[in-house]
């Protein structure tokens, strides 16, 4: 700021000392000062007046930069070479500030009626009332910048302590939660950043719980479906142990018990490595190009004995062949525990529908059957791991479990999505939407 007002005030100043010296030069000529040595007296004069007027000390110069004239009195007969005077003779008005003297220079060329040069006018104004005003603007600003500084520090310590509060506690339950307590919550109010923050940290944690608990769930369930298996062979096997004179009839009944115990075992162990395999992606799709009524047509021929023995009408709606890109095994497998569930859970003479049809985007497949249906609690679990709709017959199926866990993972691969609609005792329907183009890359 001091720099900008010394410029200004030393421009303005330097602009109105020349605009002087040019108008004094001009009075000179027209008045034939330096030509009539009778009106020497009358043109001191006139100079000590226009000397008083604008502040500022007038010499006259002839055109070997003697000084005639001072207003002065000090400098007469001698002669000054400075480069604004030595510009003025040349013909040529100048004006500067010279730091080391504090004042301000300005010159004039004095024309003759040939337009000789007859010499220069210079004048000299000082400029310690602007060095005075700024010394006095730097101490007021000093002032205001020392009051600045301590209002401004008040206000950050004030601010700081709203700032970092919540800063802290938000650090404090992030530790917790580092630590393993997935309870802790980052509690916050209105809707600045620390609180959207807090409230997408505390989702965060609500999904790290969630899957905590299914985690130790899945963990239960896995060892409530393996221990049931091992406690019937160890039953069984004992049985036969503390029968020596068993017929063999028996051993042989308790030892297919045994291999369908076995069987059972092997099955979830195999379901269990897919779910895997799907939830970490490490197997991959191996995608390419899949006509999905052809799939559909052998997956119902391979299902066909089951709907034979149960006598239940399985129908095939599909008009035209529809190619996606996709993984056929594992979506073959998906959409076969579709049909499979649909068919167990359905009573004789039941009918299972399964209905093919797409867009320019996406090909959809729906399973509907006329079975026991699901009620509305229970749509949103039904895949989860190991979870049954009817668990009074999850024996009688046969079933792991995780077939719906199988189909829900092998759609959300294919970057599709899966849905049911259904009432309980009304049966269930299953759309399973599938993209018809993918992102081989990705895959």
């Amino acid at each position: 700021m001091n720099n900008v007002l010394k410029n200004y005030f030393e421009v303005r100043n330097e602009q109105n000392l020349l605009y002087q010296a040019n108008k004094l030069a001009g009075s000179v000529k027209n008045n034939n000062y330096l030509t009539d040595p009778t009106l020497s007296a009358k043109f001191l004069n006139d100079l000590d007046e226009k000397s008083t007027e604008i502040s500022a000390r007038i010499l006259v110069l002839n055109s070997d930069a003697e000084i005639i004239a001072d207003t002065n009195r000090t400098e007469t007969d001698k002669t000054i070479i400075i480069p604004e005077v030595i510009d003025a003779l040349k013909g040529t008005a100048a004006a500067n500030l010279r730091g080391s003297t504090g004042k301000i220079y300005a010159s004039a060329a004095i024309d003759g009626e040939n337009g000789e040069i007859l010499g220069a006018i210079l004048l000299v104004s000082g400029f310690d009332e602007v060095y005075d005003l700024l010394a006095s603007l730097n101490k007021d600003w000093l002032f205001l910048t020392i009051i600045i500084s301590v209002v401004i520090a008040i206000i950050v310590y004030i601010t700081s302590g709203h700032i970092l509060k919540p800063l802290t506690r938000l650090v404090d339950s992030i530790r917790k939660i580092t630590d393993g307590n997935l309870q802790e919550r980052v509690a916050g109010k209105g809707k600045n950043e620390i609180s959207v923050l807090g409230d997408a940290i505390n989702i965060m944690t609500e999904k790290l719980e969630y899957e905590d608990t299914s985690r130790s769930e899945f963990v239960s369930n896995v060892s409530h479906e393996l221990k049931t298996p091992l406690s019937s062979i160890k039953v069984l096997s004992e049985s036969i142990l503390l029968q020596d004179t068993a017929p063999e009839e028996m051993y042989k009944e308790f030892l297919q018990d045994i291999n369908s115990e076995i069987d059972r075992m092997t099955n979830i162990i195999n379901d269990l490595l897919s779910l895997v395999k799907l939830d970490n992606r490490e197997a991959g799709l191996n995608l390419g190009e899949t006509n999905l009524r052809m799939m559909l047509i052998g997956i119902m021929k391979t299902l066909y004995p089951l709907v034979k023995v149960k006598d239940i009408e399985l129908i095939l709606e599909a008009d035209k062949d529809v190619i996606i890109d996709a993984d056929e095994t594992k979506l073959s497998l998906a959409i076969s525990n579709l049909i499979d569930n649909a068919i167990k859970y359905t009573p004789s003479e039941g009918v299972v529908k399964v209905t093919l049809e797409n867009d320019h985007q996406n090909a959809f497949i729906s399973v509907a059957d006329t079975g026991i249906g699901i009620s509305e609690e229970e749509q949103p679990k039904i895949f989860n791991r190991f979870y049954r709709t009817d668990k009074t017959r999850d024996r009688e199926t046969g079933g792991t479990g995780l077939g719906l866990s199988i189909t829900h993972s092998t759609v959300l691969l294919h970057n599709g999505n899966i849905k049911v609609i259904s009432k309980e005792g009304s049966g269930a329907t299953f759309i399973v939407r599938l993209p018809i183009k993918q992102n081989r890359e990705e895959k």
